[in-house]
């Protein structure tokens, strides 16, 4: 059989998994010494050329195509490897989206740094100008290497995911993926027994997840006598195996819910999100929800885009549920990791109105939802890992009380992000929420739209009780202080808050390159 592989329009993931392999023998061959600045040039490197590698690969297929006109990117349509991997407009811009994250979310692993007896934080006090009783701490230590390999293989399964056209490699790449991270949430040097039990639960849960989604593609199989995305789609249309079809979706999408953490398949989400070192929280909240929802939306639209009056009623519920329990779940929450974690899910909710809209409007707000929640997301974690204490990282919600008063550029973009992720006009989560609630009320579900714009205001007051407790109340007297940020985390953070800024004040050239990107290829 001849098969047709366009290693150009792979390029961007062979270049991330090529670099996996290489860092993992730089990790076996390279004396410890000259470990970290090795693992730090091939990481970012690699995600740098993988990323101008897509840059060129759009633009090639923009300037070859006939097309191409009146703004619609019709060009950006290719089936690889025997129609199993689908590169099209919108699988573009998720890699784009994953690939700029994943650069950000690198730089502040790169200070996720251990001393050489192991502790997770090596401090040394340093005295803010103008104050001697405040005090700030930087790190310093060696990095823990080890991570580099699982985190470009984690990289590199991710922008596999959400252009897979085939259930089995769509399988491959989920595995590929979640097996890193089942690792790292494990690799937190203080609390390791919490770290260690998140992981645990986060692998135990996420080995139910994909025997469900790997079932339900055996389902498909046998109703269709196919796994590939598009002839599942016509067989759909002409098959009388409707209970295989109708199990085969539902239990597909307990698969995919999980990975994007709806209710109620969100256990794992609070528990992670504690437990885990919190740069890698911050690569996964946003990462991970970008490609998972990449992949569910190729999967609804594509697969079973010709049964969606039988799945809609099923996404109407647990889009429903999601964000009514997540957004509850918050408000009760004393710590802000769970806080920051109920609040994700209570987003994702927000996002499945996107695959219930089922349109061309559904799918480029979501898209657009994706990259400003991801930045947001990034950014807050971020400094959520730069307040600390004697014994680590300070999550109580009381902890965080007059930090406007230490820290206040710290405090001040803290607030921004929180702003951001409560739907605040002028910040990236009021444009966001504004598009993906427009196109629901298009698609015919305003009775979500209302559930989502109440649930948005009982956001507002977490977010809002967090704001008022780092600017209006008196800081205690041994209350924590704030992490010195070196370069590397300045400018992610500096990044996180530009996305989140422009997309909130300059929103119409994203807009316009998600309207134009067209539909998943079929």
């Amino acid at each position: 059989m001849n098969v047709n592989i366009s290693y150009q329009a792979l390029a961007p993931i062979i270049i991330l998994l090529t670099s996996g392999v290489l860092s993992v023998l730089i990790e076996a061959l390279v004396p410890r010494t000259f470990r970290r600045p090795i693992q730090l040039v091939l990481v970012l490197s690699s995600i740098v050329l993988a990323f101008a590698y897509l840059v060129f690969n759009s633009t090639i297929a923009l300037t070859s195509d006939p097309a191409f006109s009146g703004g619609q990117i019709k060009g950006l349509r290719e089936i690889a490897a025997a129609g199993a991997i689908a590169i099209d407009g919108p699988g573009m811009v998720i890699q784009g989206i994953i690939l700029l994250i994943s650069f950000s979310a690198a730089l502040l692993l790169a200070e996720r740094q251990i001393d050489p007896q192991g502790d997770a934080f090596t401090a040394r006090a340093s005295t803010l100008p103008g104050s001697e009783d405040e005090r700030q701490f930087t790190a310093n230590g060696w990095l823990q290497t080890e991570i580099w390999p699982l985190f470009l293989f984690c990289v590199g399964g991710m922008l596999l995911f959400p252009v897979s056209n085939d259930f089995l490699i769509m399988f491959v790449a989920l595995e590929v993926f979640s097996l890193p991270l089942y690792l790292l949430a494990s690799m937190a040097r203080r609390r390791r027994l919490l770290s260690q039990e998140a992981a645990l639960k986060y692998f135990i849960l996420g080995s139910f997840s994909s025997a469900f989604f790997l079932f339900g593609a055996a389902l498909i199989y046998a109703a269709t006598s196919s796994v590939n995305f598009s002839v599942v789609s016509v067989a759909m249309e002409n098959s009388s195996q409707d209970g295989l079809i109708i199990s085969g979706i539902a239990m597909i999408a307990v698969g995919l819910l999980f990975k994007v953490g709806a209710v109620p398949f969100h256990q794992w989400v609070p528990d992670v999100y504690q437990g885990s070192p919190t740069p890698l929280v911050a690569f996964m909240s946003a990462a991970t929800k970008v490609a998972a929802f990449g992949a569910l939306l190729r999967v609804f639209y594509v697969a079973f885009g010709s049964m969606r009056w039988d799945w809609r009623p099923m996404m109407w519920v647990i889009a429903g549920l999601t964000m009514i329990i997540g957004s509850l779940l918050a408000v009760t929450q004393t710590d802000m990791k769970r806080m920051l974690a109920f609040s994700s899910v209570a987003h994702t909710g927000f996002l499945l109105l996107g695959v219930v809209a089922s349109s061309a409007a559904g799918l480029s707000s979501s898209l657009f939802y994706l990259l400003a929640y991801a930045f947001t997301s990034l950014g807050t974690f971020a400094i959520v890992g730069l307040v600390r204490d004697a014994s680590g990282e300070a999550t109580h919600l009381s902890q965080w009380a007059g930090l406007g008063k230490k820290s206040p550029w710290i405090a001040s973009i803290f607030a921004l992000f929180l702003l951001a992720l409560a739907g605040i006009p002028l910040t990236s989560g009021f444009t966001g929420k504004f598009a993906i609630f427009t196109a629901a009320v298009e698609g015919g579900a305003t009775p979500l739209v209302i559930i989502a714009v109440l649930a948005s205001a009982v956001a507002a007051f977490f977010y809002a009780r967090v704001i008022v407790l780092m600017f209006f109340t008196e800081p205690p007297t041994d209350g924590p202080a704030v992490v010195i940020p070196s370069g590397l985390t300045t400018v992610a953070i500096g990044i996180s808050a530009a996305f989140t800024l422009l997309l909130g004040i300059a929103p119409q050239p994203v807009l316009e390159l998600v309207i134009n990107v067209g539909l998943f290829i079929r």
